[in-house]
């Protein structure tokens, strides 16, 4: 061993000696220490949130709630699991701006209950899918996804093109959300199904013409209802903003 192997190793074991005598062994004062080291991270992490002038929040930006039967088909996808495999988060990476979209921005969330911001991205990201495809395409997608994406991993959801959404648990879901802020007015039964119905009927209709037939409450056109809307608002609100990317 080298003389200066050996001077360090004195010194690090002179070290841990003076570590384990001064905090180790005085368990009140390294609890106290490490309560300091975690209190300054924190406030680092939240501290920005608050003296930010551009955190992409947009108190000012018009974003609307989910419609009734858009609101059925997020209830569908969560238990569905779709949010395991599919993020809805746009990262501001070049590669993730190019291939999906603008990046997602805070305000853009502010009715997901919960957010479905997803991690695994086994996927691609559906933020911005909203308009990206006919509504065609998303149900031949949820029937046989290989039809759509040769070689996609993600497993037929059949059953959905002949289950039926019960208006009455979507209702019971909008007065849910409505009693944590969410702006839902005249929530009936009967003013939910009149919605759903003049939605799903004009998706409906959209089917039809690609030679497919469906009915306004099967589950299928809940789910195509809501993968239409994801990200639409925001694409609406960010279509004049400098340096928007446009989608592949």
């Amino acid at each position: 061993m080298s003389e200066h192997d050996e001077k360090s190793g004195v010194s690090e074991s002179a070290y841990g000696a003076w570590h384990r005598r001064v905090l180790e062994g005085r368990p009140g004062l390294f609890a106290v220490l490490t309560a300091v080291a975690i209190s300054i991270g924190g406030l680092a992490e939240i501290v920005p949130m608050f003296t930010a002038t551009d955190m992409g929040v947009g108190e000012d930006m018009t974003i609307t709630p989910y419609t009734p039967l858009e609101l059925a088909g997020r209830d569908l996808y969560v238990r569905e699991g779709c949010y395991l495999c599919h993020s809805q988060m746009v990262r501001p990476m070049r590669a993730e701006v190019l291939r999906y979209g603008e990046w997602s921005r805070a305000w853009e969330y502010r009715y997901d209950r919960p957010f479905l911001l997803g991690s695994r991205r086994l996927g691609p990201d559906l933020h911005r899918i909203g308009g990206k495809y006919p509504d065609a395409w998303h149900y031949e997608h949820m029937r046989d996804p290989r039809s759509t994406s040769p070689g996609s991993i993600m497993p037929a959801y059949p059953w959905m093109l002949d289950r039926t959404v019960d208006p009455r648990i979507v209702t019971k879901s909008l007065e849910a959300l409505r009693r944590v802020g969410h702006p839902y007015a005249d929530v009936t039964e009967e003013n939910v199904r009149g919605s759903m119905q003049a939605q799903g009927t004009t998706i409906v209709e959209s089917l039809r013409s690609a030679g497919i037939d469906s009915q306004w409450d099967t589950e299928i056109v809940a789910m195509i209802a809501y993968l239409q809307r994801l990200g639409s608002d925001g694409k609406a609100m960010l279509s004049g903003a400098p340096g928007e990317q446009e989608e592949e």
